[in-house]
């Protein structure tokens, strides 16, 4: 359970540096985070996390549309690769977007999850307001040397899919320790070098990019491997890597 003392002080870390915050669920005191993210004038993605457990399910989703009408969401995420996990069907998930979009028409409902599935998930991608695309040229065993190139190639799938609707890059990073996977090598300075390629990119073409992740995480080790505790910009002791 996360609480209000420890969301301040890691939002007064990251204040001075961001201007959006991506937010992962509704319950479990992760409900307080766009709450005072707005108090710092920070604009914010909140996502109802969604998995196999429907009495969660429903509770997520409630709580992402009341903190929508009390004006705490900018852009409402409804689940997070929900379908690359196969926790719910494509029929159950939509029934949550359009549930949300039926209750909070005022600001715009998305769905994240890896690229490609807004090309081959054509019924979700109808049903979003905005694409909110997961972009990983790591895990796709990519060389950092070719990484741009690789996520400008994601980016423009998925702007395809998308026919004319606004595409975030919702996820994007590299991790600066752990197992290599293939070409994809994982370094403080790959890391370094990732992080200023990408945010030159945004910059440059005007994409909107969720940077994952704001601190490492320590506990994150079970299905990425060793490499899931190290995505982090600050380390787990809140200390800038560079």
């Amino acid at each position: 359970m996360l609480s209000e003392k420890q969301i301040r002080r890691r939002m007064e870390i990251i204040r001075p540096h961001i201007k959006w915050i991506r937010s992962f669920s509704c319950t479990e005191g992760n409900e307080l985070i766009p709450k005072i993210a707005k108090e710092y004038g920070i604009k914010t993605m909140v996502g109802a996390w969604l998995g196999k457990d429907d009495k969660v399910n429903q509770q997520e989703v409630k709580n992402l549309i009341e903190l929508a009408k009390e004006g705490y969401v900018d852009i409402a995420a409804v689940g997070n690769e929900v379908l690359y996990r196969k926790d719910l069907t494509e029929d159950e998930l939509l029934r949550f977007i359009e549930k949300v979009k039926k209750e909070i028409n005022h600001i715009p409902v998305g769905y994240v999850d890896a690229y490609y599935e807004f090309d081959i998930k054509p019924r979700i991608t109808e049903a979003c307001d905005v694409i909110l695309a997961n972009c990983y040229p790591y895990w796709e065993g990519c060389h950092c040397d070719y990484s741009l190139l690789y996520i400008k190639d994601m980016f423009a799938k998925a702007t395809r899919a998308a026919k004319g609707k606004k595409v975030i890059i919702s996820e994007t990073g590299w991790p600066s320790q752990g197992t290599n996977l293939h070409a994809a090598m994982p370094s403080y300075e790959n890391f370094m070098k990732y992080f200023i390629n990408i945010q030159t990119w945004s910059k440059q073409e005007n994409i909107e990019i969720h940077y994952f992740s704001s601190f490492d995480e320590s506990w994150k080790v079970g299905a990425e491997g060793d490499v899931g505790a190290y995505w982090g910009i600050w380390d787990k002791d809140e200390v800038f890597k560079f």
